[in-house]
């Protein structure tokens, strides 16, 4: 007998948790959203948060959701998923995982596509009925993208800093 731990995070809970922590970098006050990509041979390549663009200030520019486009945060944020990909600086994430906190947008499945990530495993799904994620789908089924949602544990993972 080894003696070794039992109760260790499985590659999900572990991958699934680095995004959710992501998470919690953003400054959104509605939404934050998280993500890690991940290789093939579970090696952590490249995390995101939804917030602005480097050099745009977060403090000029609105965070609100409703009101005229221009007077919203729709216009002007990245979201988690495509800054995992354009914080990459590896090279390629042909055959990649990404493990999200939220069911990507019609916007990032494309570039999800585009950047050969091969598997989308995501934690919560609540907007499924929208048009922008019902054509996510349509577009990873189409390009052969598999996307599975992630199996909570139920454990309770606390980090003291």
């Amino acid at each position: 007998m080894s003696g070794k731990r039992e109760d260790y995070l499985s590659w999900d809970e572990y991958f699934m948790g680095v995004a959710s922590l992501s998470g919690m970098r953003s400054k959104d006050p509605n939404t934050q959203v998280g993500a890690c990509i991940v290789s093939g041979n579970n090696r952590i390549l490249s995390m995101g948060y939804n917030g602005f663009p480097n050099g745009v200030s977060d403090d000029d520019f609105p965070w609100r959701r409703d009101g005229e486009p221009l007077d919203s945060k729709y216009m002007y944020t990245t979201h988690s998923e495509l800054n995992a990909i354009l914080n990459y600086r590896g090279g390629s994430l042909e055959g990649a995982k990404l493990y999200v906190t939220l069911f990507p947008c019609n916007e990032c499945a494309k570039a999800i596509i585009q950047a050969g990530i091969r598997t989308v495993v995501y934690d919560s799904d609540k907007y499924a009925d929208q048009p922008s994620f019902i054509a996510s789908k349509r577009m990873f089924d189409a390009a052969g993208v598999r996307y599975y949602r992630y199996t909570r544990s139920g454990r309770a993972i606390r980090i003291e800093v």
